[in-house]
C-alpha cells in the first residue's frame, strides 16, 4: 500500500488497516514456524506496512490536535 492511498484514508479506517495487517503478520509468523510459508519476504512486506500506517496515522493525529 503506497503513502498516496495511506494519506486519502480516515483515521478510523488506518486503524482497521492496521488491525488486518496485524492478523495477516500472526497467520505468517504462524506459517513461518511450522516451515509453510511460501514466501517469506511477504513478512516484511507486512511489517512495513504496519509502520508506515501507524506512521501517517499518528501524523493526522497530531495535525488535528494543533
Amino acid at each position: 500500500m503506497e503513502s498516496k492511498e495511506i494519506r486519502s484514508l480516515l483515521p478510523e479506517e488506518i486503524n482497521e488497516k492496521v488491525k488486518g495487517y496485524k492478523s495477516e503478520l500472526l497467520n505468517l509468523r504462524f506459517q513461518a514456524s511450522v516451515k509453510q510459508l511460501a514466501n517469506p519476504m511477504r513478512i516484511r512486506a507486512v511489517r512495513k506496512n504496519i509502520a508506515r500506517l501507524i506512521t501517517i496515522f499518528k501524523e493526522k493525529i497530531n495535525s488535528q490536535e494543533v
